[in-house]
């Protein structure tokens, strides 16, 4: 079995997107019978071409990409990506030779993969992410008034659509109420991210957002305004920053204003694969964002065995069962967030009876599980 992957997102590109492929590309290649082409974004001016395994395949296609642009992908960006990537697929198909296209993201690669299925006869399924569902992002609000047309028509025309929640899915059947859509979540490589208690300092209480984009989506003001409500009483906190993100300077400077630089630390990008450590020494994980489809963090939280805390969100409720395993908090509300921070601080029995509840429902999910269903479904369609 053929299949042909579209993504402009892919390690070092992207969030959350581009760690989903490279974790299914790496449980893809444990498969015999199946090979898999990605095309892709390059990070730099140039083409390259890399494998995973024997039988998965990453073109990386240049489309300007820079070291200060790769967690941010503009409007720009995604234009240049859909041309080159359709014309690169465009050669690398043939007739009969490819059983199906798998499309991230509803644009710009659904309507690739729409246009490279009617043109070589091919089903595709089309994985829904977050922002290419209308409504999930107020700074595309003005533009998904005129991709709502085209994203219920890719819709339509697919032989699959998947959202990675149950929330995202509700929220793409505004778009179109009759539209068959089923659920896969993201996985957890619960190996590589994995509860060290002793890796925790007694003598602070450090708060992580994980590995993730800065962006003002992600609502971390509200957590450092949690932070300024909470020093004086618990001098021990330390809230680190992973990431950058085009929220980053603002929110450096309201840290400044707020004298909170012995409390609050940004850290920059940290690669994904060095990221584990500052899981396992944070004794709580927040996720404040204003929407979500599935965090990658937050199951890597729940997979290092943390508490946690976070908005209603994407699949948050899917993940975090509130008073089993952490608090679900108001959206935008830097009073919830310290309420809830102050019962953990003052509870660690608490946190370890939530940390744990967080490991046992981490270990249920595993790529490995989540490539199964992928592959299964790309063999019902074929």
């Amino acid at each position: 079995m053929k299949i042909l992957f579209l993504n402009y997102e892919y390690p070092p590109l992207g969030g959350g997107a581009g760690n989903a492929t490279e974790y299914l590309l790496k449980e893809y290649a444990q498969v015999p019978d199946l090979e898999v082409h990605l095309v892709t974004s390059s990070a730099d001016d140039k083409a390259h071409e890399a494998t995973v395994g024997d039988q998965v395949f990453v073109h990386s296609l240049p489309i300007g990409k820079s070291p200060q642009t790769l967690h941010f992908q503009s409007i720009f960006d995604v234009l240049r990506y859909s041309w080159a990537g359709y014309r690169f697929a465009r050669k690398l198909l043939s007739p009969g030779d490819f059983d199906a296209i798998h499309a991230f993201f509803s644009v710009p690669c659904g309507v690739q993969a729409y246009l490279l299925g009617r043109r070589f006869k091919i089903p595709y399924i089309v994985s829904l992410r977050g922002a290419d569902v209308p409504g999930y992002s107020e700074r595309f609000s003005f533009l998904y008034i005129f991709l709502k047309p085209i994203i219920r028509f890719v819709w339509k025309h697919s032989a699959f659509v998947v959202a990675n929640s149950e929330g995202l899915r509700e929220l793409a059947l505004r778009t179109n109420r009759e539209q068959p859509i089923d659920v896969i979540h993201n996985g957890i490589d619960s190996n590589h991210f994995s509860p060290r208690p002793e890796a925790r300092p007694e003598d602070a209480f450090i708060i992580t957002l994980g590995a993730s984009r800065v962006t003002m989506r992600k609502g971390v003001q509200y957590l450092i305004e949690a932070v300024s409500m909470l020093v004086a009483k618990s001098p021990q906190i330390r809230l680190k920053i992973l990431g950058d993100g085009d929220d980053k300077e603002r929110l450096e400077n309201m840290v400044k204003v707020m004298k909170l630089e012995s409390h609050v630390m940004f850290l920059g990008r940290i690669p994904r694969e060095e990221t584990a450590p500052y899981y396992q020494e944070a004794s709580v994980f927040v996720l404040p964002s204003q929407n979500e489809g599935m965090s990658n963090a937050l199951l890597e939280a729940l997979a290092s065995g943390l508490p946690i805390i976070a908005t209603d969100t994407g699949g948050s409720k899917e993940l975090v069962a509130d008073g089993e395993n952490g608090f679900i908090v108001k959206m935008r509300s830097a009073e919830d967030i310290a309420e809830k921070l102050a019962r953990l601080i003052a509870d660690p029995a608490l946190r370890q009876r939530f940390g744990e509840a967080s490991r046992t429902r981490a270990e249920k999910m595993s790529w490995k599980n989540i490539a199964r269903q992928y592959v299964e479904v790309y063999r019902n369609i074929s």
